[in-house]
């Protein structure tokens, strides 16, 4: 059995030996795949990577607290189980998947750590990156396509999310490339990553990403409680306003028949500040109302907690020209090594 094992391995020294006598194969292919390697990786932009944590609140029932601390040992988190709302922590991250939470990112105000480009996101994006050689040979290919290109506006001439060009859904799908957001299950912790081909624009990137989440969450939190302040304060002033024609009405009534002492005029006189106390008590109720749907809207407003603020980034995150260059050439290395030994390794299999 241990000669049939040995008979299935090459020696060592046979393999030297092939590699050795076509050691001008080896000298003549790795310095070329070093040198396309190389052209190739120098042609491809680098780009600069930043994170920004935070920790949204979430309503957690004090009475489960035992059990919650060790379900989350599992890394399963009864927060967002128990929670009443439809968007819950873990699908956060699913919101750069939205045409408008990524449109809504256009807008923002970009300056390059050089300060040579002021302009917004969209048009950095669009004519102030750098792209290899051969992505302005594939554009050209793209001018004979038939895909539109021009811009979709709706009635009040803006742009449309959901109806986009081609060249504006390339650029939201890029912008989904360069934002990512991760949540995690045992902590609730949202981790924002943002790419730029500039360090001072991933940072801003990052940081505009945070603002536009926290208000989407918010702006989802707290829309029933909003509309409901804007009910009660459209009916608090109604009803001030009536109350105050009331109370007008009955001065105006009372300074004008103060010598009378007849029944009738004090009857009236005494119905009209009825009215005006009732309308007052109204009044009192929904102000109260009010007040209350202002304190609820507070209540919902949720709370964020910034753990780790997005920094600038002064050493790029890639590409990693090193690691593929020399991955290259250590690829290039095996395939030649195998190329040298085919013969002893078909060898190998007939014996």
């Amino acid at each position: 059995m241990e000669e049939g094992k040995k008979s299935n391995v090459i020696d060592l020294k046979i393999v030297i030996r092939r590699v050795w006598q076509r050691r001008k194969l080896f000298f003549i292919a790795i310095p070329i795949v070093f040198v396309l390697a190389s052209a190739y990786i120098l042609c491809i932009p680098r780009y600069y990577s930043t994170q920004t944590k935070m920790a949204p609140e979430v309503a957690n029932p004090m009475a489960g607290g035992s059990l919650s601390s060790l379900a989350s040992t599992f890394g399963i988190n009864l927060g967002n189980i128990q929670s009443n709302d439809a968007i819950t922590p873990l699908l956060y991250p699913e919101l750069v998947q939205d045409n408008k939470f990524v449109f809504d990112l256009f807008k923002i105000n970009v300056i390059s750590s050089d300060g040579e480009i002021k302009t917004n996101y969209y048009d950095y994006l669009k004519n102030h990156q750098k792209h290899a050689w051969w992505s302005g040979m594939l554009n050209v290919f793209q001018i004979f396509s038939n895909n539109e290109d021009t811009l979709k506006t709706g009635k009040n001439g803006k742009k449309n999310p959901y109806y986009l060009s081609r060249k504006d859904e390339d650029i939201i799908n890029s912008i989904r490339k360069n934002v990512n957001i991760a949540v995690d299950k045992k902590t609730g912790v949202i981790t924002i990553t943002a790419n730029a081909q500039d360090p001072l624009i991933c940072k801003t990137l990052a940081d505009s990403v945070r603002s536009q989440l926290q208000a989407c969450i918010t702006e989802y939190r707290t829309s029933k409680a909003r509309i409901d302040v804007e009910h009660y304060k459209k009916l608090s002033a109604e009803a001030k306003a009536n109350y105050e024609k009331a109370r007008q009405l009955y001065g105006g009534y009372a300074d004008a028949n103060t010598d009378i002492v007849l029944a009738s005029f004090k009857a009236k006189q005494t119905d009209l500040e009825n009215d005006m106390q009732l309308k007052f008590n109204t009044y009192t109720a929904i102000n109260a109302q009010y007040q209350a749907a202002i304190a609820k809207l507070q209540e919902r407003t949720p709370a964020f907690t910034m753990i780790q603020g997005a920094a600038v980034p002064y050493k790029a995150a890639g590409p990693k020209r090193i690691v593929f260059v020399l991955g290259m050439m250590f690829f290039t290395f095996i395939i030649l090594v195998l190329y040298c030994i085919k013969d002893d390794i078909v060898a190998q299999l007939k014996s």
